[in-house]
């Protein structure tokens, strides 16, 4: 019976082991535009400069002065311009 319980334990133990190797952090970047919309991004896409965004990593805040962003959330790939979500 103790024999049958290390082997399960061990098991466990390198079951465990094994997701963590495999495990990956998760990436993301916040984007905001002249307008001060922001929204979550995954990919750190090439926005052409003509849309006026500008991508900050995902540990990024806003500050006082930063009063005027307001998040506009949306899946897919794009950016907000006027008020709307335009895709690429």
């Amino acid at each position: 019976m103790k024999k049958l319980m290390l082997q399960g334990a061990a098991a466990a133990i390198i079951g465990v082991a094994a997701l963590a190797g495999t495990a990956t952090t998760a990436s993301a970047y916040i984007v905001c535009n002249r307008a001060g919309d922001c929204w979550h991004t995954s990919e750190r896409y090439r926005y052409r400069p003509h849309f006026g965004v500008i991508v900050h990593d995902d540990n990024w805040r806003w500050r006082d002065r930063d009063r005027h962003y307001r998040w506009r959330e949306h899946d897919g790939r794009g950016y907000w311009r006027n008020g709307i979500w335009l895709s690429f």
